[in-house]
């Protein structure tokens, strides 16, 4: 038998990687006048970066599911699993900015067309909003994101069992 090939370790970002796409998303809020598109990445951003959620969770979130008044999540996952997920107070702040400009008669957070935003589209914004931080597009996804979420965490002490049930 030959031996496999090793698998790499994830792709991640520095702590200034992840300043430098807050500055520019800050920057673009700032324009006057405003575009709400630009709340809404703030707020998809601050829940990829702020809670680890996997692209497809949080695309498919319920116009509800982030409270104002709970630092946290619970939504359900691969496999069916439910978990918890901690929301930071800078992301419910940038949900709830968001959340001003959403129909509410509309089901999702992140609504677009009939449905909600898609992956794909999530992907695109990721990409372009790191292009303008001057973070090269190929280093970064959704994923990446997640990933920079898991990995500062574990450098700040966090404990590796809590960090896995967080990430589901």
């Amino acid at each position: 038998p030959r031996p496999g090939t090793g698998r790499g370790l994830p792709k991640t970002l520095s702590n200034a990687d992840v300043e430098a796409i807050f500055a520019a998303i800050q920057a673009r809020i700032d324009r006057v006048p405003p575009d709400p598109r630009d709340l809404r990445l703030l707020a998809l951003i601050e829940l990829l970066y702020g809670s680890g959620l996997r692209a497809s969770e949080l695309v498919s979130l319920p116009r509800g599911a982030v409270q104002p008044d709970k630092p946290y999540l619970i939504l359900r996952g691969k496999g069916g699993k439910e978990r918890l997920v901690p929301l930071s107070d800078r992301a419910r702040a940038a949900v709830a900015a968001w959340r001003e400009h959403v129909d509410p008669a509309r089901p999702w957070l992140f609504p677009s067309g009939k449905g909600h935003l898609s992956r794909i589209r999530l992907y695109q914004m990721v990409r372009e909003i790191a292009g303008l931080a001057g973070i090269p597009p190929d280093r970064i996804s959704p994923h990446v994101l997640r990933h920079a979420f898991a990995t500062h965490l574990l450098e700040g002490g966090a404990d590796l069992r809590a960090l896995q049930a967080m990430l589901g």
